[in-house]
């Protein structure tokens, strides 16, 4: 098996617990990330903020309905959150301080288990080519939600 990744980084103006908080809270925050299209729906199975918490996400990828489950660990509560899905995808949320806790450094980056050869190097360069923007757009996005939710608290 070869493992492919690829990711998207941005440096947000925002605290980064606020951003982490966003990011774990997939009942509300989450989902005012994702990018629609290609995301259509998260469904939350069980639990709901942070590690333990199981969903379910449509999205709609070259005309076609995809749908996967994953499971949420924290192997650093606050910083590094981690998706790991039924189709073998494992992607990090990683949220690094930068400017004495004013902003942060958000990367998202994925990883996929994919067999040798011409077949594994194509899905690698189709999802890249999709998901890359998508998660740029997914940046922004957080970007502005942490930016309405810091105003609120103003």
């Amino acid at each position: 098996m070869t493992i492919y990744q690829f990711s998207a980084s941005a440096l947000i103006q925002a605290p980064p617990q606020v951003l982490y908080a966003i990011i774990a809270d997939y009942k509300q925050g989450h989902p005012q990330i994702l990018p629609k299209p290609p995301f259509v729906s998260l469904e939350v199975e069980k639990g709901g903020i942070g590690a333990g918490t199981v969903f379910r996400a449509y999205m709609r990828l070259l005309g076609q309905l995809q749908t996967f489950r994953a499971l949420v660990t924290e192997p650093e509560p606050g910083r590094v959150l981690v998706e790991t899905t039924d189709t073998g995808y494992v992607t990090t949320f990683t949220v690094d301080p930068r400017a004495d806790g004013q902003q942060a450094n958000v990367t998202i980056a994925t990883q996929i288990a994919r067999p040798a050869g011409m077949m594994g190097m194509l899905e690698y360069r189709v999802m890249a080519w999709l998901l890359r923007p998508t998660y740029v757009k997914e940046l922004d996005q957080l970007a502005a939600v942490a930016a309405t939710r810091i105003e609120e608290e103003s």
